[in-house]
């Protein structure tokens, strides 16, 4: 594991076992116990106590705007007060890619079947707590975020649960992922500068995308080719008032996914790393999905969101008022299944998706 030598809180039952990071605040890792299949994404490279990341003396994790977080990055980052890269000026003051949360180190304790984390983010002028809690004999944690604006004006801020999976998992051509997804759009400029397999900014409607040679790329599937990378953004169907992901590996018989209210988070992310990042720390060797949540449609500075405004009739950027806290909460969910869950209902105390599981939380 990358993160082995880090510090560590876990939340345990006789059928699941997550494992946090008070460094960063990330879920590395969730675990069905019974087969030991864990879905999120662990780096090939070690990782380090974001606390201990100096630029000078770490450049294996490549230039700081981005080494900062990937120095430390594991399984489900949070990114927050915005989602993408920061401005020139922001970085010369201190901020990375996708902001304090994943860098901080956030104050954990751990009883009675729940992990507190709370993150202070002096730069931004912001406070994150999150409630992370499994019940006895359950397959779902639940988790609740309570955004505390610090500040005496309002913010527009980018709030974006950055979840990644990876092998073996994430198996190419094999790993098969559903939501409820309608209009959709590829990343407007190069992704993967010279290996981008979609068409760049095209529009379409989900799940069939554009690729750059012309074709359709059915998106439910893990890509099969030999080198690529991708993002695509997706509005979650504005006529339910739940979204979600899946996504099955039909090796393992496992299925993991997450729910939460679209009003929350009305945007889901797709992004592809197939083996096409050469620099430092990637080096061609990394395979993921991430499956990226959040209030804003791509990862971008946070002057180019608020221009952006909205797409496709949704807003991209959500206001946190003075002085105010803004509350969401959404499940997890691992299970053993014997196919893929094209449906999920959360509510009245489970998470199920007919004919395939129903899980008590």
């Amino acid at each position: 594991m990358s993160y082995a030598h880090r510090r560590t809180a876990l939340l345990e039952n006789e059928r699941l076992k997550l494992t946090l990071l008070p460094g960063g605040g990330h879920i590395a890792a969730v675990e069905l116990k019974p087969n030991g299949v864990s879905p999120l994404w662990d780096p090939p490279w070690e990782t380090i106590e974001p606390s201990k990341y100096d630029a000078a003396k770490y450049d294996e994790y490549g230039p700081p705007i981005e080494g900062k977080l990937l120095a430390g990055i594991v399984g489900h980052n949070l990114c927050f007060d915005f989602f993408g890269p920061p401005s020139e000026q922001e970085f010369a003051a201190g901020l990375a890619v996708h902001g304090e949360a994943s860098v901080v180190d956030w104050e954990v304790a751990v009883s009675d079947g729940e992990i507190t984390a709370v993150g202070d983010f002096p730069l931004a002028g912001m406070r994150m707590e999150r409630r992370l809690r499994l019940s006895p004999g359950s397959q779902v944690v639940t988790i609740r975020e309570t955004a505390e604006n610090l500040a005496s004006a309002d913010r527009a801020v980018g709030w974006t649960q950055h979840a990644t999976l990876g092998p073996p998992f994430l198996e190419k051509g094999k790993t098969v992922f559903h939501m409820p997804a309608t209009s959709s759009k590829v990343f407007e400029g190069e992704f993967a500068p010279g290996r981008d397999r979609l068409k760049a900014g095209a529009e379409f409607e989900w799940p069939n995308a554009p690729t750059a040679d012309g074709g359709s790329s059915d998106l439910r599937l893990t890509a099969d080719d030999a080198v690529s990378g991708a993002f695509t953004a997706h509005l979650m169907d504005p006529r339910r008032e739940q979204a979600w992901f899946t996504a099955y590996h039909p090796g393992s018989k496992a299925l993991f996914g997450y729910a939460w209210r679209r009003a929350d988070f009305p945007w889901l992310g797709i992004w592809e790393e197939n083996y096409s990042r050469e620099h430092p720390p990637w080096r061609g060797r990394t395979l993921t999905r991430g499956m990226e949540f959040g209030v804003s449609p791509f990862p971008e500075t946070r002057r180019a969101m608020i221009n952006r405004g909205e797409m496709f009739g949704e807003k991209g950027f959500r206001w946190i008022p003075a002085r105010s806290k803004v509350e969401v909460e959404y499940v997890l969910f691992l299970t053993a299944a014997g196919g893929p869950a094209e449906t999920v209902e959360w509510g009245g105390g489970s998470v199920r998706s007919e004919g395939v599981f129903e899980l008590k939380i």
